[in-house]
């Protein structure tokens, strides 16, 4: 039975799971459009349209959330799943009120600040996000049964693709409307989608409440428990490994608004529809996954996917036109989704309950961090050698990675999920 028959009718059906993705779907709206509407705020109005402006934006995230990351899945593992990520949004919530009262002209009382408030936002997701990603997973699979944790995986990346495309989509209308910059209408709305996503959540019934209900070990002994487990399962480190070079090298769209300026000579709108292309792609492949799901052949899927991403990513740097900058970012975002629902499907299937918001914690310092770290090496090497060259030599490394850990872990070629199911 195809996953569009099994797990698109049934798992709908479960009430905590609807509210949860419609929840990630209004939270990933809201934290696109804040992160593309800061990009704009940094590029063309604080930095004097300087690439490695953007590419510190990423780093400034990265930092705190790498520190607090393990200290993140410790909390996930021992506390209610539900109450921090409830406390998670809220205080993403106070942010972007913060950040629509600085830039709301007639009532801004924080202008002074000017960039100094928006890295001061983005320090504070860091921390924020390290324990929301040490949680939103595990609580998933909390409240779906085992049978149906390939398709939650899917069905979760595919919402919160949907929500990546319309969060940048609705921050570049809104901010380049009249040609004029509209950080405020920006930030307003994402005080309203990050008040429905807690809303949401808050109407979920389960606490998530974690294993590790008992006497609780040491802080450190149980970081090191949760750094063991993912460093000795060769199958999770080769598949956190992969994308992390991918996100790390191939950070093509921190890149974007400056691409968008200097090389395509476009505005905001534009910039908003090349920052939503690879969501657009994730949510096709999504479609296809869902009829065909990657369970026999999942290990040749994930490096093959990763590869094309690297291809993709380097065609998208040698673009010179809107739509084929478009259509490359596309079939970027379609590739890595492949990698995506792999990935998550590994973690949920191999990792023991008790050990999941450790674990998250480590994939979101493999991952979500890397993206970020990765934009600050984009930003640095187009500063030094220039923004296509930055781009084209991103995609060319990654490649080579991927063939590297293909020799290195021949075993994953033959990965089959429905096996550790």
């Amino acid at each position: 039975m195809s996953l569009l028959d099994a797990g698109s009718i049934n798992i709908f059906k479960i009430k905590e799971f609807r509210l949860f993705v419609t929840a990630r779907f209004f939270l990933t709206v809201a934290v696109q459009m804040q992160f593309a509407t800061i990009a704009l705020q940094v590029y063309h109005e604080y930095s004097n349209k300087d690439e490695f402006m953007l590419g510190a934006i990423g780093l400034t995230e990265a930092i705190p959330a790498i520190i607090t990351a393990l200290y993140g899945g410790y909390i996930s593992d021992h506390y209610p799943r539900k109450r921090i990520i409830l406390g998670g949004i809220l205080a993403l919530l106070f942010a972007a009120l913060f950040l629509y009262l600085n830039s709301e002209p007639l009532i801004s009382f924080a202008k002074s600040m000017g960039v100094a408030a928006l890295f001061a936002i983005v320090f504070m997701f860091g921390i924020i996000r390290s324990f929301l990603g040490a949680c939103m997973h595990p609580f998933m699979s909390q409240i779906v049964p085992r049978q149906f944790y390939t398709q939650s995986a899917t069905w979760n990346s595919t919402f919160w693709h949907i929500g990546a495309i319309l969060g940048p989509v609705i921050a570049g209308i809104l901010y380049g409307y009249n040609n004029s910059y509209n950080a405020n209408w920006c930030h307003f709305t994402e005080v309203i989608l990050f008040a429905l996503a807690l809303f949401f959540i808050w109407r979920i019934n389960h606490l998530g409440m974690p294993a590790n209900t008992g006497a609780k070990e040491p802080v450190m002994q149980s970081i090191k428990m949760g750094l063991n487990f993912v460093f000795k399962s060769k199958l999770i480190l080769s598949a956190l490994s992969l994308d992390l070079f991918a996100v790390l090298l191939g950070g093509a769209v921190a890149m974007l608004p400056a691409f968008t300026d200097k090389v395509l000579h476009l505005g905001p709108q534009e910039y908003g529809w090349l920052r939503t292309a690879p969501a657009i792609g994730a949510v096709a492949m999504a479609l296809i996954l869902a009829v065909n799901p990657p369970k026999k052949n999942a290990g040749v899927a994930l490096l093959l996917s990763v590869a094309a991403f690297g291809i993709f990513t380097i065609l998208f740097g040698l673009s010179t036109s809107f739509w084929a900058a478009f259509f490359f970012l596309f079939l970027t975002g379609a590739f890595d989704n492949v990698s995506v629902v792999v990935r998550h499907s590994i973690l949920q299937l191999s990792t023991p309950d008790n050990m999941r918001g450790r674990v998250s914690a480590i994939n979101n310092i493999f991952i979500g961090s890397s993206n970020e770290i990765g934009a600050f090496e984009s930003g640095a090497t187009a500063k030094l050698f220039g923004l296509v060259p930055s781009i084209v030599l991103g995609g060319v490394l990654t490649i080579l990675v991927v063939a590297g850990i293909a020799k290195k872990n021949p075993e994953l070629k033959d990965l089959d999920l429905g096996k550790l199911q």
